[in-house]
């Protein structure tokens, strides 16, 4: 069994997530996975959070050990992540 992940988030970077989580122009899935990274910094583990937002656990520890190391920055894709234009 993996060791737990827990997210210790401040007043404002809490309110910034809730913000976030309801901003319009925002992708669905930025928003999840703010709603992860609160669920998260109020006590929820890996497996609770994947099933509520019907994910992989995989996937919830990968959002908030991104968080972890990049902050805010890592709610959004990497770059270069998806398929290749095959025409111009």
């Amino acid at each position: 069994m993996p060791a737990a992940i827990r997210v210790m988030l401040s007043e404002e970077e809490d309110r910034t997530l809730k913000e976030l989580s309801y901003a319009e122009g925002v992708s669905h899935r930025i928003k999840q996975r703010a709603l992860a990274i609160r669920l998260n910094a109020r006590g929820w583990n890996a497996p609770q959070i994947a099933q509520f937002l019907d994910w992989h656990e995989h996937s919830v520890r990968n959002t908030l050990e991104r968080w972890n190391t990049l902050g805010l920055g890592g709610l959004w894709e990497q770059k270069g992540r998806g398929r290749k234009r095959s025409r111009t």
